[in-house]
């Protein structure tokens, strides 16, 4: 697990930290291959049923390095601004540091109406459509937080 964090009076509630995971449209998920080499990609993503859901192909890196190993991180900066007089940034962040699974059926559908909802709510019809058609060629990994802390300076 992550050690504490050193600015506490930067320390997110969690309430702030689940607003940030609802609001912040990327991130960026870190995995390890088998050579313990570091791996990062940027993503879409959902915070649904307290856990992060990602889509992808059905094949890829990505994919590889979750089935090898489950372990992951994934880490959001939502809002920033640079305050070069002062020579510091305003920023907020969330890392959230768990297991990733790839998930199937149900749960799976679910998630992937979840990205519609966030992402496309305006086409909700479409983008059903749009599941049913592609659903099959699509995985979705599960993210199941363990620990998450955010941090800020407002």
């Amino acid at each position: 697990m992550a050690r504490e964090m050193r600015r506490k009076d930067r320390q997110l509630a969690e309430t702030d930290i689940k607003e940030l995971l609802h609001k912040a449209a990327y991130g960026v998920l870190s995995l390890v291959d088998a050579n313990n080499q570091a791996y990062g990609v940027p993503l879409s993503f959902v915070y649904f049923r307290d856990a992060l859901y990602f889509h992808s192909a059905t094949e890829g890196l990505k994919l590889d390095l979750v089935r090898q190993n489950s372990r992951a991180a994934f880490c959001i900066v939502g809002d920033t601004a640079v305050l070069p007089e002062q020579f510091t940034t305003n920023y907020e962040s969330v890392i959230a540091l768990g297991k990733a699974i790839e998930v199937t059926d149900e749960e799976k559908k679910a998630a992937l109406e979840a990205f519609v909802e966030k992402y496309a709510s305006a086409f909700k019809e479409k983008g059903l459509d749009y599941i049913e058609k592609a659903g099959s060629a699509t995985t979705v990994v599960k993210l199941c937080i363990e620990q998450c802390t955010g941090k800020a300076r407002r």
